[in-house]
């Protein structure tokens, strides 16, 4: 998927070792496999003393691929059913089953629940990849309704699902590309959270701009400040996509150090919560480069709420149009705000790559 999810069942006991099953989207091919680790070497092994299963070179590196199981354009999660009852586990636990290398792996891990309102019909909940529970992830909303539909918890092909600051809606169109309802971008500073206390907001649009002092607050060493490396300072959009987004504009996403200036600003004190990092390279007025260093888990392949907030700050500051195609290293979503007062609308793919079941060690 512009969202790939790997669908789990959960034995709480001590063991290592993950039995899983993979299987194309067009159900072609379908391998029983076992995932095995020593001090966290981790392997694929195939039973073929039966008979050759005769993969491809390319067969080959899609199992070794860490990125794809149930993923949006490979940013990928582990998706965990708690319709019937809460697994209940620690934040341990989660790190856990999204360890690339111990369990699982996984950008962040998806439950599904039973709905806590009338006017919903699920209810969705999100861990990164650290264990933290975190308002939103727009990526996962589309292996979401992928994964509910395709276990048979509903035929509607539009659904509501609550999430820890409203809800959202769902539909997965017959070409399988999924359109999410992202909500109503928020714009005020504390609603974010973002401490603005002695900053200016500098006009950029019709909307503005936050300038940080990139000398502050953990910046390496001063020889290096005012470089293409580190610069002086950074400018920022800063928004709510139901989680906390802080987006900036680079002539290059491929060669900006997103390594070093994404923790930077994820961690930065006027965050308190933290904050998503977004990177954006103008291509046109309808196009756009995206990187995105997650808040808990590092850059990812992709970001869907970090694709929603690039394009709405570009065109808050007057540089892009309505509806915006947005690459990401792992593919490419569409994304459309009509302006303030207006939900976003993000449409883009979701794949379902494995499910299996794995052994989880007690907290």
């Amino acid at each position: 998927m512009a969202g790939h999810a790997r669908y789990f069942a959960v034995k709480r006991s001590g063991w290592v070792l993950a039995k899983r099953l993979v299987a194309t989207d067009n159900g072609v091919m379908r391998i029983n496999f076992t995932k095995m680790h020593g001090l966290g070497n981790d392997f694929v092994v195939l039973d073929e003393t039966q008979q050759l299963i005769g993969l491809t070179p390319a067969q080959i590196r899609f199992l070794a691929d860490r990125h794809f199981g149930v993923h949006g354009l490979g940013n990928d999660f582990v998706v965990l059913d708690e319709t019937q009852q809460l697994i209940g586990l620690t934040p341990a636990q989660i790190r856990f089953l999204a360890d690339r290398h111990f369990g699982v792996g996984a950008d962040q891990v998806l439950s599904v629940r039973a709905p806590t309102s009338a006017d919903v019909d699920f209810a969705y909940v999100i861990h990164n990849a650290d264990g933290e529970t975190v308002e939103h992830c727009g990526n996962g909303a589309r292996c979401f309704v992928r994964y509910v539909r395709s276990k048979g918890l509903t035929d509607k092909r539009t659904i509501r699902v609550s999430v820890a600051k409203g809800q959202i809606e769902l539909t997965e169109g017959d070409d399988g590309q999924v359109r999410v309802d992202m909500g109503e971008p928020v714009f005020e500073p504390a609603e974010v959270p973002f401490d603005t206390e002695s900053l200016t907001a500098e006009p950029c649009g019709d909307w503005h701009a936050w300038t940080l002092d990139a000398s502050l607050h953990g910046a390496p060493d001063s020889a290096r400040m005012g470089t293409a490396v580190w610069p002086a300072e950074m400018s920022l959009g800063v928004l709510s996509m139901g989680n906390p987004h802080a987006v900036q504009v680079v002539g290059d996403v491929d060669t900006a150090p997103i390594d070093l200036w994404g923790p930077w600003v994820e961690r930065h004190p006027r965050f308190p919560n933290r904050v998503n990092a977004g990177f954006m390279q103008i291509v046109s007025r309808d196009h756009i480069k995206l990187r995105v260093y997650e808040r808990g888990a590092g850059e990812t392949l992709a970001c869907g709420t970090g694709a929603c907030a690039a394009v709405v700050t570009g065109i808050r500051w007057g540089l892009l149009n309505e509806t915006v195609s947005v690459d990401t290293r792992g593919g490419t979503l569409t994304v459309a705000w009509a302006g303030l007062g207006q939900p976003v609308w993000m449409t883009g793919p979701a794949t379902a790559v494995f499910e299996g079941a794995i052994d989880v060690p007690d907290a």
